[in-house]
């Protein structure tokens, strides 16, 4: 009797693993092949659905970079000049992402196209600052008055850190720099607590008609457009004429109106009131500027009649000493008549016109170099 042999019990010829092991190796094999075959199918499948839908797509995509290319002044098809093709513009061995190659073509030529306009405005407006910026978005206007304020705090450490003579040359050969100085003036203006132009407006709208004014470093020319319409003759100086009202100077050097400073050489020490001046009032509001400011003063004493008034606001961070200041005005030829020093921005002088004795040219040279006394006005960073 074999060892296994049980009553109710048969045992297959093969082993039982050894038949599951064959059914499974062919199994795998031919599931393999199926699944090989699948995948190869609907590969090709999706490959011709790709082919097809690129093939449809590109003639519309074509026919967008004609027009796009008409609008812009290109050649259009009729046109001897062969414009650029989506295929032919690939090189050989890049790889191309189907259905997004025209587009970005489409895309860079707007880009272009926006590019040199926005260039060209930017030139426009920098040749016409005075005119409202059109067409910008909130970022853009925010850096647009950061830039200008940048060239502005730049164009006034130039006026105030180099000689009259270097600012005028600089005006001259780009009479754009004026106003565009003169526009972030007109902003810095607006968080003043009060504007001495204004203040001078006021006070001088009482004086007799017939009175002479001279404004020196008159700016936008506020004080003749205010009082020359009421009979006052007011006389505006400033590095760049606008046509009507200001007469282009450097007040820092000499004015042209008449005037003299006295006795003839070799008669130092001799007393004199100065002979041929005209004006009643200068007025020389926020501009003592350049390093040479002192000449000014010296050609204010000039031009005034005898007895006529000097009137100096500057801003009051700009003086180390009020008292040593106003000393130094003295020392030109005038009296202190009144001091306000109530406003936390600006400080305001009157002075009146005195005779003095002659002064010598090494006198002279030692006063001139003194414009220290006023420091640099300067702008914070914002």
């Amino acid at each position: 009797m074999p060892l296994f042999d049980v009553p109710g019990w048969s045992v297959p010829e093969r082993p039982a693993a050894e038949t599951h092991n064959a059914k499974k190796r062919k199994r795998t094999s031919s599931d393999g092949d199926t699944k090989l075959q699948i995948a190869q199918i609907n590969f090709d499948r999706l490959m011709e659905k790709l082919e097809a839908g690129n093939v449809a797509s590109h003639p519309i995509k074509k026919q967008k970079k004609k027009n796009c290319k008409s609008d812009k002044g290109m050649p259009a098809s009729g046109s001897s000049e062969k414009p650029p093709s989506v295929e032919g513009s690939r090189p050989k061995g890049t790889k191309h992402k189907r259905g997004k190659k025209a587009t970005g073509k489409q895309a860079e030529g707007s880009v272009s196209a926006a590019g040199h306009s926005e260039h060209e405005k930017f030139i426009t407006d920098r040749k016409q600052p005075s005119q409202p910026q059109q067409n910008l978005t909130k970022l853009q206007a925010g850096l647009k008055n950061s830039l200008d304020g940048a060239r502005f705090r730049w164009i006034n450490e130039v006026l105030y850190k180099s000689e009259s003579d270097h600012a005028h040359k600089m005006m001259r050969e780009n009479p754009n720099v004026y106003e565009e100085y003169h526009t972030g003036f007109r902003h810095q203006v607006q968080s003043w607590p009060t504007n001495p132009v204004s203040h001078y407006t006021s006070a001088l709208a009482v004086y007799p008609a017939k009175t002479v004014i001279a404004d020196l470093g008159c700016g936008d020319a506020a004080l003749a457009r205010a009082l020359v319409p009421k009979g006052f003759t007011v006389l505006s100086f400033d590095l760049v004429s606008d046509g009507a009202y200001v007469i282009e100077a450097d007040t820092c050097g000499r004015l042209p109106l008449p005037g003299s400073e006295g006795p003839e050489k070799g008669t130092e020490g001799a007393v004199s009131e100065g002979q041929g001046g005209v004006v009643d009032v200068v007025v020389c509001a926020l501009s003592l500027m350049g390093t040479n400011w002192p000449n000014c003063i010296r050609e204010a004493w000039r031009v005034l009649r005898p007895n006529g008034e000097l009137k100096i606001a500057e801003v009051a961070s700009r003086f180390t000493d009020q008292d040593e200041f106003a000393s130094f005005i003295c020392s030109f030829g005038f009296r202190l008549k009144a001091k306000d020093d109530r406003n936390t921005h600006f400080t305001l002088f009157d002075f009146k016109r005195v005779a003095r004795k002659s002064k010598g040219k090494k006198e002279w040279e030692g006063l001139l170099s003194r414009g220290s006394i006023l420091k640099p006005c300067e702008y914070k960073r914002r």
